[in-house]
């Protein structure tokens, strides 16, 4: 299922850049930053990037989608159901136990966490990360050259707005689906 669905993300055009094998160790145990997130087509071409990376690689989905048939097919392909209602759903906690069971654990997040234009970036990224003492690595999905690629590994610090100025850095506005949807880096603030 995955290796066809990488198949047709490449055929629709898509210029997959992917690390040579072995040459980015810290794939296996990271916190992907995806951006720009506004469109659902992220998440299409998203994860047939995550895929072919070959890492063990998952994504937080809303609970809604886990519903049969849906959820044994979404569990399967690496996806996490989360409760998106509730804001004390102890999502952090998850993630940092998901890091702490393995050796190899990848999660894929959209700090935006809207597909609507927003100047707050969620801290939920960079706190699993922080916490699991892995680094967040951006990964852009640039729908003006079809290309979705990675940059580099930021190990966080004890400085959020730092960090989040950093991963921000790898993003413009020229990438997105809508570009009306994505705030330019210099506009963002972080979520309290």
């Amino acid at each position: 299922m995955k290796k066809i669905w990488i198949c047709i993300v490449r055929l629709g055009g898509w210029k997959l850049h992917l690390p040579p094998r072995g040459s980015r160790p810290e794939l296996n145990r990271c916190v992907f930053a995806v951006a720009p997130h506004t469109s659902a087509a992220d998440f299409m071409v998203g994860a047939a990037y995550l895929w072919a990376l070959d890492v063990e690689g998952h994504i937080f989905i809303k609970k809604e989608f886990f519903r049969w048939p849906l959820g044994g097919l979404l569990r399967h392909l690496g996806c996490i159901p989360i409760d998106r209602g509730n804001r004390h759903n102890g999502i952090v906690d998850i993630a940092v136990e998901r890091f702490a069971q393995g050796d190899t654990f990848s999660l894929a997040i959209t700090p935006e966490g809207t597909r609507k234009p927003t100047r707050h970036w969620k801290r939920g990224f960079w706190e699993i990360a922080r916490r699991a003492k892995v680094p967040i690595v951006p990964a852009y999905i640039d729908f003006g050259h079809h290309e979705i690629g990675l940059g580099e590994a930021i190990w966080p610090t004890d400085n959020f707005e730092a960090d989040l100025l950093k991963v921000r850095s790898a993003f413009n506005k020229s990438m997105a689906k809508h570009p009306e949807n994505f705030i330019e880096p210099t506009d963002i603030q972080a979520t309290k």
